[in-house]
């Protein structure tokens, strides 16, 4: 299938995932049975950028994760989680070298989510990736989300779940917080899964929206983690019956927060967006330099504005559940604003 194909038939799946009614949505549920479930025998493996730990008050050092785990499990797929060992958000694709890296699976897991992959063919394992030939401890430098799944691909997974040929898919997040328009490339969510598309393995990566009614902080409702989670279940099995799974771009999926119990407006195919979303400032005390970020102001000098028709920032604070091909060259698509550009690097006129 071309690309020009592929993306069009992912942009008609989402459209008809999102346009389903609350019947329809109960009705796509798994149900009891599990070779009727949709991703029955589909090995996946998951990680992200928060950590596996889900040990803060707020839980957003992998509370997505765990939904995503759950949910994924509760469709038949047989999941293990080698993710970061602290948090590494705001990584991008960074990977580490050289050196050692050591995996420590965690036996004890956060409570209400012991069991939800239980009767997998792995048992749900979750393993924390760690920098250095030691056990992993509070002080431990962290791999990186890339880190976790080249080590996963490359080796990890054989080692520890036997699977001498997988995954079949890499599955990232759910991020706390969305990634869109600048923050994609320094999202370490979606660094993990380009690093997936890299080994040659389909990657997904899903983001759940701050609640913007809490005031003077970030925060992820439980129900939009929940709700990102099972979105991103169904998507996939839509996608694995369809084969659109693909090693030709990252899925990336942001979905918006809503009151519990209401839905996203639909789903929206889109770019990622050129606006500048954050704005770092350093602050000197002698040589040390303390780093802070603000949310850019519509309008400011410093901030980068939209260009892009169908952003995927625009359209996830209309309440859209965003769709967006990421591709690992992040290239300009070709057209008439690049053309001067083009001509010169050819020619030299």
């Amino acid at each position: 299938m071309s690309r020009r194909r592929t993306l069009a038939a992912f942009a008609a799946t989402a459209t008809v995932l999102l346009a389903c009614t609350p019947a329809q949505a109960a009705h796509d549920r798994p149900r009891p049975g599990h070779d009727r479930l949709p991703l029955a025998g589909l090995r996946v493996l998951l990680s992200n950028d928060d950590s596996m730990q889900m040990a803060r008050p707020d839980a957003s050092d992998g509370k997505g994760l765990y939904e995503v785990r759950r949910a994924l499990c509760a469709a038949g797929a047989d999941v293990v989680v080698m993710a970061p060992w602290a948090h590494q958000s705001g990584a991008g694709t960074s990977a580490t070298g050289g050196g050692q890296l050591t995996v420590q699976r965690r036996t004890t897991l956060p409570a209400g989510y012991a069991n939800d992959c239980s009767g997998a063919p792995s048992g749900g394992a979750v393993y924390g990736v760690c920098k250095g030939g030691a056990p992993c401890g509070p002080t431990t430098p962290s791999a990186t989300p890339a880190d976790t799944v080249r080590l996963g691909i490359g080796g990890g997974l054989a080692a520890k779940a036997g699977w001498t040929d997988g995954p079949d898919l890499v599955v990232t997040g759910s991020n706390y917080g969305p990634n869109v328009a600048s923050v994609v490339n320094e999202s370490g969510t979606v660094g993990a899964a380009l690093a997936a598309i890299d080994e040659g393995v389909p990657a997904i990566a899903l983001n759940s929206s701050y609640d913007p009614g809490v005031t003077g902080s970030f925060e992820v409702a439980d129900h939009t983690y929940r709700d990102t989670a099972e979105f991103g279940a169904r998507f996939i099995g839509e996608l694995r019956q369809r084969r659109l799974l693909t090693t030709k771009f990252v899925v990336n999926v942001n979905y918006p927060h809503h009151d519990e119990g209401q839905r996203p407006k639909g789903t929206a195919w889109t770019s990622v967006g050129t606006q500048k979303i954050v704005r770092f400032h350093y602050t000197a005390e002698g040589d040390t330099f303390t780093i802070g970020g603000s949310l850019c102001e519509p309008g400011s000098p410093d901030c980068r504005p939209e260009t892009k028709r169908n952003p995927d920032y625009a359209l996830l604070e209309q309440g859209h559940v965003t769709i967006t091909p990421v591709t690992p060259d992040r290239t300009h698509d070709s057209g008439r604003d690049t053309r001067g550009l083009e001509r010169l690097v050819r020619t030299g006129r």
